[in-house]
């Protein structure tokens, strides 16, 4: 078992770290940072769910909902086309099936909705230097994005 002061220092330094990489990344950066973001409470969520932990569950899935949230609200629906949109609404899907996996406490949503963003995050990734840097976007299918 850890000592709380090291478990504070290590929380800290998490803080410290994740603030770090935000202020100092681009844009394409950013998204990949809030796609890792809800992969990560979606697996909190999945161990909270193997320990009942009802609490910790919710947190990680509201959480999770926050950010794909956020995702899906930085879409720019009038320059992305038929990407945008069609992450628009896997999005609103993801959002929809996250209050269900919540509701259900089912894990195998939540292994759905990671597989989900787990090929944005690829898509994202391979997104080309030259492009990202050109796209001026935050979000895929935004203006510009390939």
């Amino acid at each position: 078992m850890s000592h709380p002061a090291t478990h504070n220092a290590a929380n800290h330094y998490s803080q410290v770290d994740t603030y770090t990489g935000v202020n100092e990344a681009d844009s394409h950066r950013l998204v990949l940072m809030l796609l890792n973001g809800a992969l990560s409470n979606i697996a909190v969520a999945k161990g909270s769910i193997e320990r009942q932990d009802v609490a910790a569950k919710g947190e990680a899935i509201g959480q999770a909902i926050s950010i794909v949230n956020g995702l899906r609200t930085s879409l720019d629906l009038g320059a992305g086309g038929e990407l945008a949109m069609n992450l628009d609404n896997l999005y609103d899907y993801m959002e929809r099936q996250l209050l269900e996996a919540n509701l259900h406490s089912d894990p195998k949503i939540l292994e759905e909705i990671s597989g989900l963003l787990h090929e944005i995050k690829q898509g994202w990734a391979a997104i080309p230097v030259e492009a990202r840097a050109g796209a001026g976007s935050t979000q895929p299918g935004a203006a510009g994005a390939p």
